[in-house]
């Protein structure tokens, strides 16, 4: 039996990258999937990879910073498959490196519309769902910007990660009551193309960045998802409002 077997689980993001493996997994592991994106195309292949593998999953568009779109992923995951267990707030972009005061409104707003704001739209129509299911877990995935080595970090994303961070916290100890956990995974360096984007072309820079990792190496998609599978699951039944750094050590610093 899987971890999350007769679980329903909503997660967004989820057409590549750790979004996508985390929709294999559970799936493997014994959940119905529901989880939605922007990239149709490549959701609609996930989808179909998961389905010939004998998983149970439903791919839908969902742009995060639309409350309509998610209102709608909630529903179907109710309609489709009965109720709703698992949210799992993946979606997230980065934008490239400028100071404060080159950033432009347009931007910042952008970042903490994706990061922060579709965060609590996810949140906000779960809970409802979860609370008829008699509880459930969400894990929201944050950053080690979110946490410290702020002279690093690009300011408009550490500051939507933060956010994510304590809105965690605000979430878990409401919400306990109700029977709803809620954590935050904290990936580091993560080798993935989102973060070798923000180095192509300087090679000097990304060695710099490695320098920085007590392990000297980047995690992998599957390391981070093994964590969300943790908290996502009832292994982590009485574990709620933490922060879970993935990490090869940065935060110590």
């Amino acid at each position: 039996m899987g971890k999350l077997e007769g679980k329903v689980a909503l997660i967004s993001g989820g057409a590549r990258g750790q979004g996508a493996a985390e929709a294999e997994t559970f799936a493997r592991e014994g959940a119905k999937v529901v989880f939605g994106d922007v990239r149709d195309d490549e959701g609609r292949k996930v989808e179909a990879a998961i389905r010939a593998g004998g998983g149970d999953a439903t791919y839908l568009p969902l742009d995060v910073t639309s409350e309509a779109e998610w209102q709608n992923a909630v529903q179907t995951a109710v309609d489709r498959y009965g109720k709703l267990d698992i949210l799992i707030n993946n979606a997230a972009i980065t934008i490239n490196r400028a100071p404060i005061e080159e950033r432009t409104v347009a931007e910042w707003d952008q970042v903490m519309a994706v990061n922060a704001r579709g965060v609590f739209l996810g949140t906000k129509h779960a809970i409802p769902a979860m609370r008829r299911a008699g509880g459930g877990s969400i894990v929201n995935i944050s950053s080690v910007a979110g946490i410290g080595q702020s002279l690093h970090q690009e300011p408009a994303y550490a500051a939507s990660k933060g956010a994510v961070r304590i809105f965690t916290k605000v979430t878990a100890s409401q919400h306990a009551k109700d029977k709803i956990r809620c954590n935050s995974v904290h990936p580091g360096p993560v080798d993935t193309e989102m973060f070798h984007r923000g180095y192509r072309g300087d090679p000097e820079a990304m060695a710099r960045r490695l320098q920085r990792i007590p392990m000297q190496r980047m995690g992998t998609v599957a390391e981070i998802v093994s964590a969300v599978l943790y908290l996502a699951s009832d292994e982590a039944a009485i574990t709620t409002g933490q922060i879970l750094s993935v990490d090869s050590g940065v935060t110590i610093y």
